[in-house]
């Protein structure tokens, strides 16, 4: 009997997971597929959910795949979760069966720096597919023949662009996200709340339909790196989500009743100091770390918090802008924030002094401190 094991946070489950799942099978002509939810993954640092709500989310996600079973083997265990001794688990269980482990090729890549994998591999073989490119699932298959001394099994599966921390933000903010994981999964996301922060959605009513987009893409980007500067998730959503809140708010509005801007601010910056005062006075935001960030989002201000450069840079380079030079930015974001922010910074002043607009104060001190700190790296 072919019985493949499919691990994962699985938070939440979406359609990309399922399509894995029926490729391998239809490629190896698995007998049955084992979905397994992680208890506690140890290298995840997303917000938790229930262990209870994503077994719930996987079962109804691959309740229309016939040979899939979900296993709440780790979560009972309510122990960090180790695929070794899983993969061990299940070897004693099946002793005589053809096991197999499938995992994407964002997994291999980091697989030979797992708890003991050569122990996973004495248990099970892999079974590997691309995720969003073939060029990805070749590179990962050379890293781990170069650990290893054999390349994987592979079948030629390649997944769309859909994460888990995707639809995560997306539900936060009261979106729909059965285009990601079904209409049954979103349902029951939506049904119990899973993953929405309160009154967060109704930023939605202060934007234009453009800069609500502008504001979900953002927050995706916040989320997908908030690891990177030890900020959590909802923190870093909760900060994009609001950063241009008063976008639109002209100086007569109900909500801004009270509001005092800071003296010889350029039209253009007012937005930000507006918007950390509507977030506190109307979406009760008493965390002054996502206060400062909403309020230097546009101008970055002179020692920058991890908090501030996170919403500064994402509002910057979320995948919708396309000034010149974006992409070189995305690729210096990529793999350093604090050289990224030096040459972002410069960029805006180079640009406003090119198009002859004021250049805000906060702004030449955010660069000139960020240079110094960065000098020679």
């Amino acid at each position: 009997m072919k019985i493949a094991l499919f691990g994962g946070s699985f938070n939440p489950v979406h359609k990309e997971h399922v399509n894995i799942v029926k490729a391998a099978v239809e490629a190896y002509g698995l007998d049955r597929v084992i979905i397994i939810p992680t208890f506690i993954t140890p290298d995840k640092a997303a917000r938790a959910v229930s262990p209870s709500a994503r077994l719930e989310m996987c079962r109804l996600a691959f309740g229309g795949v016939e040979c899939a079973e979900v296993s709440d083997y780790e979560i009972t265990k309510t122990d960090v979760s180790y695929s070794y001794i899983t993969c061990r688990h299940f070897r004693e269980i099946y002793p005589d069966g053809e096991l197999y482990f499938i995992l994407g090729a964002d997994m291999l890549e980091n697989f030979p720096r797992w708890k003991n994998p050569r122990e996973i591999l004495k248990c099970v073989n892999l079974l590997v597919c691309a995720r969003e490119n073939g060029e990805s699932l070749i590179a990962a298959c050379k890293t781990f023949k170069d650990a290893f001394g054999f390349k994987p099994a592979t079948f030629g599966y390649v997944g769309g662009k859909v994460s888990s921390t995707r639809v995560r933000v997306l539900a936060s903010l009261g979106e729909s996200v059965e285009e990601f994981t079904g209409e049954m999964t979103a349902n029951y996301i939506s049904r119990n709340k899973i993953y929405l922060l309160p009154r967060l959605h109704e930023v939605k009513n202060y934007l234009t339909p453009s800069r609500w987009r502008h504001t979900l893409r953002v927050a995706e980007m916040a989320a997908e790196n908030c690891a990177r500067l030890k900020i959590d998730e909802v923190t870093a959503v909760t900060a994009a989500a609001l950063h241009d809140c008063a976008k639109y708010s002209g100086a007569d509005a109900a909500e801004l009743k009270g509001f005092v801007c800071p003296k010889n601010v350029p039209d253009t910056v007012v937005h930000q100091y507006a918007g950390a005062y509507v977030a506190e006075r109307v979406f009760g935001i008493t965390d002054k770390e996502i206060s400062a960030a909403i309020a230097c989002h546009a101008s970055g201000r002179k020692n920058m918090s991890p908090l501030d450069k996170l919403i500064y840079l994402c509002d910057m380079l979320e995948g919708g802008r396309n000034f010149d030079g974006v992409e070189e930015l995305r690729k210096i974001f990529a793999r350093d924030i604090d050289e990224c922010l030096c040459a972002a910074l410069k960029h805006q002043i180079d640009y406003l002094e090119s198009s002859g607009a004021e250049i805000y104060p906060l702004t030449k001190e955010a660069y000139e401190f960020i240079k110094g700190k960065y000098n020679g790296k």
